[in-house]
């Protein structure tokens, strides 16, 4: 029976679903990913070895260029049946953005195309089809089954992400519809049917794979996965919501961490970008770094790039059509049909979130607001057919019939219908013909990820020099006037267009008459604007920046290690510095074996217990590990924590012989019997009473952030408190403490949701060089160093164990081993996984020390009785 965490992503995809018509094998059956890449090290290592599971490319690339495959959900390639009903015929689908965007694309780089037709082809003909297409249009069709492809476009794709992408969500059964884990299935298995097209001619060295639209999510963790460098960029073609909206996904967490496994993640606008990063922070605490101009996530060492740049349309195309004979008589035909009149033109596509009924009742009242405008404005609407379906089509419909039919009814005259509604296929060369003749486009979409149709009415106004046709057309001054719904991504990029809010219907029809009533100086100075930016910014420039920028974020993919962790949708790879690696104990026990004053230094939190447990006592392994390494006379055994000393002291009571170094050093004690000390003699804390007070400011205005007073540092945590709020108040509170307590000696420093004030020259690398300076005064200059811990704070510590030599106070053939706790980017040379690997490494030493101590006792046993 099929799993119901649906976390792990392999056991999802290649799990029986039989149900989808999949009939996948057994689930005893099913092959396991690794949790972790079995040939671990620098990228550039691997270049000569082939993976077990790699595959080779069915596909030969140029070997001076590189090759980028583009994967969507539809193929830039329209298919139909040959009129005899024998096999097919092929043609590039010239209004497809894939196929227009290799025009920015470098001139000798290679382009493939991976998607899925728009017709069903019989499973006797699809090797004919695939070796049709593969040879004649570069391009790699994926066959889903008519009811995987049901449940994963119509279902999942159209029913869950599209409606919430959209800020629709389903508050019942009837509108919107429940989540369908089904359908999440069947979208995750038609992800992975995509994932193995990829894999048929992918040449992981060489190939960038550009992923575009929500329909492909969760191809970039397959792709992650199975070739973890490769250079993987996904655009996003439609809004992406609030995260107050996101949130409500049920598999929220499983798409953000899908699209982080991406190198360049790209949005239309800021707006879109932004609502992931937040999504980002709260749902997976990752924050956004701008630097130089672009914006980027950090991600377990691994920088994902964001772009920001909406698509343009393609000018050559639409110039094309602007050419063709057809136009002509259809714009004399159009001009005459509507002689006198002044044409308002409203462009959509049949779906619910295009507000075509609120630019009908826009319309409607400023013919009641500006009668002047009876039987001289006309709305023509072209309502493009409809792709999706449902009830809520169904209604918007309906409702759109009526208004067209009671506007005409109410403002009708003899020879003069106000609405014009084209609800038909309406060709390329007639669209052009209404942008030609129409004095305005109006755009009232509630919501829409991108809608070009302002980019094409400007261009088709702007026409072509030398074409025949009106003189005042072609040599005169070129006029346009856009009235846009703030809602839609190309409103940033128009800023000489009247921008609305749809559901305002007063404010839109005000829109609607300042636009058309405009001087005609006035509407060129707008259209000139608007054409300098769509005729520079046009698709083969958005296509050439996003290459670019995908180039620049690859830049680091093959000088560094990378490893593959985590399960299922949890998969990430983290990217490391060449010389991290994992701690062999087998290593470090035979360098603890051969040296002869050990300096062994230790972070507590998340080192010797999981910063997850609630109970922080340490247990009796821990005391038993510790006592053990004390008792060797060769060793100092530090805690070096920036806990509070009195709860360190309580806890480690029973180890006698151990250091304590609290508050990060600021109390430090060679053992127990010895007092305590402090790293600074007379320090005033008078600062305190300053700091304190503009702390519990901020704790009373930001609810869930906490002050922990210690004696020697005040602590401001937010990690309870809304994200963004959190963060923002941090960097208030920041600046705030910055200027209050500018002549104290402190230091104000920001964490992971903490603020922290303390004494300057307070650092646990300053204890690591105390304890080191003092073991060489006595005569015992450490030649084994031995550092962990798991934090920022650690990092003092390890970035000071390279100037030890150098410095003098260790000799200069010293062990020295600094390790940070987890894979993650680190100035520690080694890693362990977690506290369970730490205590195994510890006890390890510990039996060595015994080892050695008995094996000493036995060796001066011996020189004793030979003495006798």
């Amino acid at each position: 029976m099929m799993s119901r965490s649906y976390t792990n992503l392999l056991d999802l995809a290649a799990g029986n679903f039989a149900a989808l018509g999949g009939g996948g094998s057994s689930r005893s059956g099913m092959r396991r990913m690794q949790r972790v890449m079995t040939v671990p090290g620098t990228l550039s290592e691997l270049d000569d070895e082939e993976p077990a599971n790699s595959v080779s490319s069915d596909v030969p690339s140029s070997l001076t260029s590189d090759r980028i495959i583009i994967v969507a959900n539809q193929l830039p390639v329209r298919a139909r049946r040959r009129p005899d009903g024998r096999g097919w015929s092929f043609a590039w689908d010239e209004d497809s953005l894939l196929l227009q965007l290799k025009d920015g694309l470098p001139d000798d780089m290679e382009v493939l195309y991976i998607g899925s037709l728009k017709v069903d082809v019989d499973p006797t003909e699809q090797d004919d089809v695939a070796q049709t297409l593969l040879e004649r249009f570069k391009c790699v069709p994926a066959f889903l089954s008519p009811d995987l492809h049901e449940k994963y476009y119509q279902g999942f794709c159209k029913q869950h992400l599209w409606p919430l992408f959209h800020y629709m969500l389903p508050f019942s059964a009837n509108h919107g519809g429940r989540f369908d884990r089904s359908l999440w299935e069947s979208y995750v298995l038609a992800n992975k049917q995509f994932f193995q097209k990829v894999v048929e001619v992918i040449n992981p060295e060489d190939d960038y794979v550009w992923i575009h639209d929500y329909h492909l999510m969760a191809l970039p963790t397959f792709l992650r996965r199975r070739f973890n460098r490769l250079r993987i960029g996904f655009f996003l073609h439609s809004p992406f919501p609030s995260s107050e909206i996101y949130r409500t996904l049920p598999v929220r967490e499983e798409i953000l961490k899908a699209l982080l496994n991406c190198d360049l993640i790209g949005f239309h606008t800021f707006d879109y970008a932004r609502h992931f990063l937040s999504c980002c922070s709260r749902m997976l605490g990752i924050e956004y770094q701008s630097k130089r101009g672009y914006i980027g996530l950090d991600y377990f060492g691994r920088t994902v790039g964001i772009k920001i740049m909406p698509v343009g349309i393609h000018m050559g195309q639409v110039q094309s059509v602007l050419r063709l004979p057809d136009r002509e008589w259809r714009v004399a035909e159009l001009r005459q049909q509507f002689e006198g009149k002044t044409v308002l033109l409203g462009v959509d596509d049949m779906d619910i979130f295009k507000g075509i009924n609120l630019k009908l009742l826009a319309f409607e009242q400023m013919l009641k607001m500006h009668p002047k405008w009876l039987g001289r404005a006309v709305l023509v609407q072209i309502a493009n057919p409809a792709r999706g379906r449902g009830r809520d089509l169904e209604e918007v419909q309906a409702e759109i019939r009526d208004s067209c039919k009671r506007i005409n009814e109410e403002f009708g005259q003899d020879g003069y219908n106000p609405v014009v509604f084209i609800d038909r296929d309406v060709s390329s060369v007639e669209r052009i013909a209404f942008y030609t003749v129409a004095e305005c486009v109006v755009v009232t979409a509630v919501r829409d990820g991108m809608n070009l149709t302002p980019y094409e009415y400007i261009v088709c106004r702007q026409g072509i020099p030398g074409q025949s046709g009106s003189e005042t057309e072609v040599d005169g001054p070129r006029r346009s006037m856009l009235v846009v719904s703030e809602f839609i991504g190309c409103s940033p990029s128009l800023s000489g267009a009247i921008r609305i809010n749809p559901w305002n219907i007063e404010s839109t029809a005000e829109a609607m008459n300042e636009a058309i009533s405009l001087s005609d100086g006035e509407k060129q100075l707008r259209h000139e604007k608007h054409y300098r930016y769509v005729s520079t910014h046009d698709v083969a420039y958005w296509a050439r920046s996003y290459h670019q920028d995908l180039e620049r974020s690859c830049k680091d993919h093959f000088r560094r290690t990378c490893w593959g962790i985590g399960l299922g949708f949890g998969f990430r790879v983290v990217a490391l510095d060449p010389n991290f690696r994992k701690l062999n104990v087998d290593s470090i026990v035979a360098a603890y074996e051969a040296s002869k004053n050990r300096a062994i230094l230790l972070d507590y939190d998340g080192t010797l217990v999981p910063q997850s447990t609630i109970n922080k006592q340490p247990s009796a392994t821990v005391i038993r590990i510790i006592n053990e390494l004390c008792a060797d006379k060769k060793n100092a055994v530090f805690l070096v924590s920036g806990r509070g000393r009195n709860s360190l002291e309580k806890w480690f009571a029973p180890c006698p012989q151990l250091g304590i170094a609290a508050e990060h050093g600021y109390f430090m004690r060679w053992d127990r019997d010895a007092s305590w000390e402090t790293s600074m003699q007379n320090c005033d804390f008078g600062w305190m009473q300053m700091a304190e007070p503009v702390m519990k400011l901020y704790t009373e205005s930001t609810d869930g952030s906490t002050i922990e007073m210690k004696e020697s540092a005040l602590v401001w945590h937010h990690q309870d408190a809304d994200p963004g709020f959190g963060s923002a108040q941090a960097k208030e509170m920041l600046d705030h403490l910055e200027s209050v307590l500018a002549n104290e000696p402190v230091s104000v420093k920001s964490g992971q949701f903490i603020v922290e004030v303390k004494p300057q020259g307070v650092s646990k690398g300053l204890v690591a060089e105390r304890i080191l300076t003092t073991m060489k005064e006595q005569g015992r200059q450490a030649d084994f160093v031995l550092c962990i811990g798991d934090d920022r704070s650690d990092e003092d510590m390890f970035e000071n164990l390279a100037d030890l030599v150098k410095r003098g106070l260790v000799s200069f053939n010293t062990s020295l081993f600094g390790c940070t706790v987890g894979q993650k980017p680190s100035k520690a040379k080694y890693y362990l996984d977690d506290t369970n690997d730490v205590l195994s490494m510890l006890n390890a030493l510990a039996d060595a020390s015994e080892e050695f101590d008995s094996d000493d006792d036995l060796g001066l046993s011996l020189d004793k009785a030979s003495v006798s």
